[in-house]
C-alpha cells in the first residue's frame, strides 16, 4: 500500500485512496458469506501522513480498515526493528512471518503462521519475506532470517508438517519476495505441503490473470491503492484442494466503490495536519515530469540525478531508481508531494573507483535481472553515456564529459546508505574493493535535503529523456 491514503481526482473521477477501498472491503464483507481481506506487507512509507507519524497514523488507519492476516514487508523495517516490533503491538490485526529471528537463540520475531476458521473451513496463513528485510537490518547483527528461497521452502514444508494433524483445508502464503521468487517458491514446494495460493508482493506487479506454478496459484495485485486484487474460490475441502475460482483486479474509484465516510473523516483530519506542515511551495518546474518506470531512464530520474551530482561536487551519482516513488511531480512542488515523491532520506556516500572498476560497475548493472524489473536500476547524470549490446552482453561505450572513460582514471562516486551498505548485491562491487582508494565518507545527511536545496534555489526546472543509457541488440 506504500502509504497511499488519499484519493486523486482523474478525468472528473476519484481514484485510489483507502477511504474508497474500505468502502470496497465493507461491502463485499457484507454481500459475501466468507471473506478475507490480506495484505501481503509495505504498509508504510511513500506518504508524509506515515513518514511525519513513523507508521503510528498508518496503524491507526489500518486497525479501522480491519484486515483478516498480515504479513510484513522490507518497508515495515524502515523505522528500525525496534520501532517495526512497537508498530506491530499497535495492530488490532494478526501480522505473520516465519523467517525473521534472532540469530543466537533461533527465536522468530513475529507469530509464523495463522489459522483463519471460516464456515467449519480451516485456512493455513504462512508469512514470507524479501531477503532486503536482512539488508535493511544489517545494522542489527543479532537479527537474521532464511536469505533465500530454497531455505525460505524448507521452513514452509516445516509449517506445513507441523499443521497437518490440524485439519487443514486451505493453505496461503502470503510472501513479500517478488513474483520472480514466488514462481520459483511455488516450483520448490511438495505437492505434500498442499499450499493452494501465493499472494505476494514487493514486486508491484499488476496481474490479470494467476500463475498456475506446481498447482499453486500466484497473484499480485499492483501497488497502492488504485487496484484491490478479489479471488473467489470455491475449496473441495475433502481434497484440500480448488474446486473452482475467479480472479479480478478491482479499480478502487468512485464507480466500484461506496466511499467509507468515517474513514475519510480520520484520513483527512491527517491530511490537514500534513497540508499545515508541508504545503509550502518549493518550486516549479516547466511541465509535469514523470518517472513512469523503475529500470528505465525517467525525466525525474534525470532532474534528481542531475540535482545530487551538481551539488555534492560528485563525478558521478548512482541514484536509486527505486528511492522516487512518484509516478509524476509538478509542475507546482509542494515539501510534501517532494517527501512522498523522494521518500527515504538517506546519507550519501561517496567512494573513489578507477574507470576499469567503473566499466565493471555498469556491465554488472546492466545484467538481465535489471531488464526483467529484479533488481535495482540507477539514474545517471548528464555527464555519463553508455551504450550497451545486450547481444554481446559488453559494454560498446562508456563516456564522462564527452570522452571514453580510461581504466586508470579515478572518479568520486556517490550512493545512497541503503545501495552503499549492500554494494556487493547492487553494484558488484565488494566493500573492500570501494575501499582502496579512499575509505568511504558520508558527504550529506539527507539526500532529501539535499534534493530540496537544490529545487528551492531553482525555478522552471525541465528535464527530457536524452539516451544517457543506450541498449542496442
Amino acid at each position: 500500500m506504500h502509504g497511499d491514503f488519499l484519493a486523486e481526482k482523474v478525468d472528473q473521477k476519484l481514484i485510489g485512496g483507502v477511504s474508497m477501498l474500505s468502502g470496497y472491503i465493507s461491502k463485499v464483507r457484507s454481500e459475501e458469506k466468507n471473506v478475507i481481506y490480506a495484505i501481503a506487507g509495505d504498509m508504510f512509507n511513500g506518504s508524509v501522513i506515515d513518514s511525519d507519524y513513523k507508521g503510528l497514523s498508518t496503524i491507526e488507519i489500518m486497525n479501522m480498515l480491519a484486515p483478516d492476516i498480515v504479513t510484513i514487508g522490507n518497508h515495515e523495517a524502515d523505522y528500525g526493528l525496534a520501532h517495526m516490533l512497537l508498530l506491530e503491538k499497535c495492530a488490532s490485526f494478526p501480522i505473520i512471518n516465519a523467517n525473521m529471528h534472532v540469530k543466537i537463540t533461533g527465536a522468530r520475531l513475529f507469530t509464523p503462521c495463522c489459522v483463519i476458521e471460516r464456515d467449519g473451513m480451516r485456512m493455513l496463513f504462512i508469512g514470507v519475506i524479501t531477503k532486503e528485510i536482512l539488508e535493511m537490518a544489517k545494522k542489527d547483527p543479532d537479527i537474521g532470517t532464511f536469505v533465500n528461497v530454497e531455505e525460505a521452502a524448507r521452513e514452509v514444508t516445516r509449517i506445513c508438517d507441523a499443521y497437518n494433524d490440524l485439519d487443514i483445508n486451505f493453505t496461503v502464503l502470503l510472501t513479500h519476495i517478488g513474483i520472480e521468487a514466488d514462481k520459483k517458491l511455488a516450483s520448490l514446494l511438495d505437492p505434500a505441503c498442499d499450499v493452494n495460493v501465493i499472494i505476494g508482493g514487493h514486486s508491484h506487479t499488476v496481474m490479470e490473470q494467476p500463475l498456475n506454478i506446481n498447482n499453486i496459484l500466484i497473484v499480485q495485485a499492483g501497488t497502492g491503492t488504485d487496484y484491490i486484487g478479489r479471488f473467489d474460490i470455491e475449496v473441495d475441502a475433502e481434497n484440500n484442494s480448488i474446486a473452482a475460482w475467479k480472479w479480478g483486479l478491482v479499480p478502487i474509484d468512485s464507480t466500484h466503490c461506496p466511499r467509507d465516510e468515517q474513514m475519510k473523516a480520520l484520513i483527512d483530519g491527517y491530511k490537514n495536519e500534513m497540508d499545515k506542515k508541508y504545503g509550502r511551495i518549493i518550486t516549479r518546474f516547466a511541465r509535469t515530469l514523470t518517472h513512469p518506470r523503475r529500470n528505465m531512464e525517467t525525466e525525474l530520474g534525470d532532474l534528481f540525478c542531475d540535482a545530487v551530482t551538481e551539488s555534492l561536487g560528485a563525478d558521478l551519482m548512482l541514484l536509486s531508481s527505486g528511492s522516487i516513488r512518484a509516478s509524476h511531480m509538478g509542475p507546482v512542488v509542494t515539501l510534501g508531494q517532494l517527501q512522498e515523491g523522494f521518500s527515504f532520506n538517506e546519507n550519501i556516500y561517496a567512494f573513489k573507483l578507477t574507470g576499469a572498476q567503473l566499466r565493471r560497475v555498469f556491465l554488472f548493472l546492466m545484467r538481465d535481472d535489471m531488464f526483467n524489473g529484479t533488481t535495482e536500476f540507477y539514474q545517471i547524470p548528464k555527464t555519463v553515456r553508455l551504450v550497451y549490446s545486450r547481444g554481446s552482453h559488453k559494454l560498446e561505450s562508456l563516456t564522462f564529459k564527452g570522452r571514453e572513460v580510461e581504466d586508470g582514471q579515478v572518479f568520486t562516486v556517490a550512493m545512497q546508505t541503503f545501495h552503499f551498505m549492500n554494494a556487493d548485491r547492487f553494484i558488484g562491487l565488494t566493500k573492500e574493493e570501494i575501499g582502496a582508494l579512499q575509505t568511504p565518507r558520508v558527504i550529506a545527511t539527507s539526500d532529501l535535503q539535499v534534493a530540496e536545496e537544490y529545487l528551492s534555489a531553482h525555478r522552471n526546472l525541465d528535464a527530457r529523456v536524452d539516451g544517457r543509457i543506450t541498449v542496442c541488440d
